[in-house]
């Protein structure tokens, strides 16, 4: 008898596998990590190595103590490079992009990745199988782990636009700082392009490389293009709508994390709706949840959002159930009509059985 094996939906057969999805992630990340680098210098660079580094060699050690490589090293370690899927180098890499570029703070991206990908992702059976979003849930850690050096932000060093670009020093965040406590922003261009910005994540600052990014996913047909629209579009009219001022929505969608989590993290296959109208309803909710609870905090709050959201997914699941292909809905008969007729057609049934 062979082997029933039992894996996640969606079930379908195709010739693009995870490791060429990923890859398309990782070239998709090239705008913002290039940015990063360029607004943050040398910083921003070894704080992205570390921390793809780390995440690397922390599902390595996992998989070869999991799978005793001192019974045989080579053998295992063939299989390992062959399983490899890219996906903990992106999850290394959108970790790297959600803390500030503080050299000092070079532990961080370590730690953050550990608990990443050990205690979110292979401890619940690897790829496919994780509840929450791991560079999520890594941020999350590392914010509370260490609250004031997340929560400081990195002046960006590269400002074209306004001449030369300022020293390195920490400070609010435009988000924090100005948008959510009511003072005056800069203006969109400069949230834009992210220059001369404070931000507490360095892969969040330039907004149009998110956008070239996102754009060459939607190109590659990695994720659907009206998801994070639906994202941010509802963030930026709910935000403006708690403020009664429509010029809310502007700085509401180009400030703090909105577009990385929007593009790069709410719409991550494992941790999403199965149906489409379920992802239509999930992005909707985690836009008024994120203008609501940043209008109501004061603070950035879209990775907890997006987690809060993750456990929700399968109560949306449960509610919008995905029916099989060829599926024709009908109306329940209550059971007290149906006895009826199955009492009434009893006697036409025995009369027929008669006459034959």
């Amino acid at each position: 008898m062979s082997q029933l094996l039992i894996s996640p939906t969606p079930h379908v057969k195709t010739r693009r596998t995870t490791k060429h999805i990923m890859l398309d992630v990782l070239i998709a990340l090239i705008p913002a990590t290039a940015a990063s680098i360029v607004y943050f210098g040398w910083q921003a660079a070894v704080m992205i190595l570390i921390s793809l580094a780390s995440a690397f060699l922390t599902e390595f050690v996992y998989y070869i103590v999991q799978h005793k490589i001192w019974t045989s090293p080579k053998e295992i370690a063939i299989k390992f490079f062959k399983q490899f899927d890219f996906t903990t180098l992106v999850t290394g890499l959108l970790l790297a992009l959600c803390i500030p570029a503080n050299i000092k703070g070079w532990y961080m991206p370590i730690l953050g990745s550990i608990f990443a990908i050990a205690a979110v992702k292979m401890l619940f059976g690897g790829t496919g199988k994780n509840v929450v979003n791991p560079a999520l849930a890594g941020r999350i850690f590392l914010f509370i782990a260490f609250g004031v050096m997340m929560t400081t932000a990195s002046t960006c060093g590269f400002d074209p636009i306004n001449g030369g670009g300022a020293a390195l020093e920490t400070g609010a965040t435009q988000l924090g700082g100005n948008i959510l406590a009511g003072k005056e922003s800069i203006n969109a261009l400069d949230l834009f392009l992210g220059t001369g910005l404070g931000a507490t994540a360095m892969g969040e600052t330039c907004k149009l490389a998110l956008l070239v990014g996102g754009i060459y996913l939607c190109v590659r047909g990695v994720i659907k293009w009206y998801l994070p629209l639906i994202y941010i579009v509802t963030t930026g009219l709910f935000a403006s709508l708690l403020d009664l001022n429509i010029n809310s929505f502007l700085p509401s969608i180009l400030s703090g994390g909105l577009m990385l989590g929007a593009i790069f993290m709410a719409t991550d296959y494992v941790t999403t709706p199965k149906s489409k109208i379920g992802n239509i309803a999930y992005f909707f909710l985690l836009g008024l949840l994120t203008a609501g609870l940043r209008k109501a905090t004061g603070l950035e709050v879209v990775s907890f959002c997006i987690l809060l959201m993750n456990f929700l997914v399968f109560l949306i699941d449960l509610l919008l159930k995905v029916h099989p292909f060829g599926y024709q809905w009908k109306k329940p008969v209550k059971k007290e009509k149906k006895a009826k007729k199955e009492k009434a057609a009893e006697p036409e049934q025995s009369a027929k059985e008669e006459r034959a």
